[in-house]
């Protein structure tokens, strides 16, 4: 096991994307993210996916030469194209495009088509709460859960993210709570803890997949060849419905293909998946006005805590990126050679 400082593992997984094909810029936006990850305890969205997007880039699935443009805009509303790159420099215009169009009509939307892997979409939406707005993201991914009723994979785990930016201490100068972020995937976890699982040698949980046959399994590689379940699948379609509305939010209104339609992330060989993410950034001065939309959340978040069970979502993985940021990262040998290699 090794330590390594979050600068330099984002110098290590910059590095290794450069070297498989990733422009500089592509190469740096994602290094920051996937870092970001690992620091808040999110390994399947961390050091882990360098690999996997390594050996896309070499394999043609993703054009490290791609360049983020807008290429649809009417008032509050626009279309990103990725280009087939990596996701995160497309992201990363959409949520700044997502922000300043709600800083002058209110509020916002902005979709990113062409795209890929776009790893923990609540962290995209940090720079909205640094502008003191409201942010929801979306994602649709390769088709891993089956439609309500259904057996063969249609819709992805397909997450859903939200922020909410907190008042500052008055008592404290230049203090802000922490905002409360929401991330969530609709699949009963996130697939990516298959793929955790898998490397360990580990079983899952029951309920948590079913294999190619389409009955349930605890062996994970048997899982990521077939379909996740959605939440609540045992008991009810919520979930399933949910991931329909995710799926429709990134494809028929933005324009990014079905996850269906795109190659699994965790396989080499495959397609440029072309999905899509949707963003929705929202001023509160259109709305109750900032003040009064600050003063609420806060009554309310004093509410929620006046049960000592309660942890404010957002909170942990807070607390575990400022103790990366002091302590830095501790990476597995075999994560770090594979970094190196």
């Amino acid at each position: 096991m090794a330590t390594l400082t979050l600068d330099a593992a984002r110098a290590k997984v910059d590095a290794a994307l450069q070297r498989a094909g990733a422009s500089a810029a592509m190469a740096r936006s994602t290094a920051r993210a996937l870092v970001l990850a690992e620091a808040q305890g999110l390994a399947s969205h961390g050091l882990g996916r360098v690999a996997q997007y390594a050996t896309h880039l070499r394999n043609g699935r993703v054009d490290g030469s791609a360049v983020a443009a807008v290429v649809r805009s009417k008032g509050a509303a626009a279309v990103v194209d990725a280009g087939d790159g990596l996701a995160f420099p497309a992201c990363d215009l959409a949520v700044s495009e997502a922000v300043r169009r709600a800083g002058e009509f209110g509020i916002a939307i902005v979709g990113v088509v062409n795209s890929h892997h776009a790893g923990v979409i609540v962290d995209h939406l940090r720079a909205v709460a640094e502008a003191g707005m409201v942010g929801l993201g979306f994602a649709n991914s390769p088709a891993a859960m089956p439609a309500a009723g259904g057996r063969h994979p249609v819709f992805g785990t397909n997450p859903v993210a939200a922020i909410f930016p907190r008042r500052s201490d008055p008592a404290v100068a230049g203090s802000s709570a922490v905002p409360l972020m929401i991330d969530l995937s609709l699949s009963e976890v996130a697939r990516g803890k298959l793929m955790v699982a898998a490397k360990a040698g580990k079983p899952i949980p029951p309920g948590w997949a079913l294999d190619a046959n389409g009955e349930p399994t605890t062996d994970p590689k048997a899982g990521m060849a077939g379909s996740m379940l959605p939440i609540g699948a045992v008991s009810s379609p919520k979930g399933a419905m949910l991931a329909l509305v995710v799926e429709l939010l990134v494809t028929a209104l933005i324009g990014a293909h079905f996850g269906f339609e795109a190659s699994s992330f965790f396989v080499d060989e495959g397609n440029r998946p072309k999905i899509g993410q949707t963003f929705i950034v929202i001023d509160p001065d259109a709305l109750a006005g900032r003040a009064a939309f600050l003063e609420r959340l806060e009554v309310l978040v004093a509410e929620m805590l006046g049960d000592p069970g309660v942890r404010l979502p957002g909170a942990r993985r807070e607390a575990l990126l400022c103790d990366a940021e002091r302590g830095g990262l501790e990476v597995a040998d075999a994560l770090l050679a594979t970094l190196d290699a």
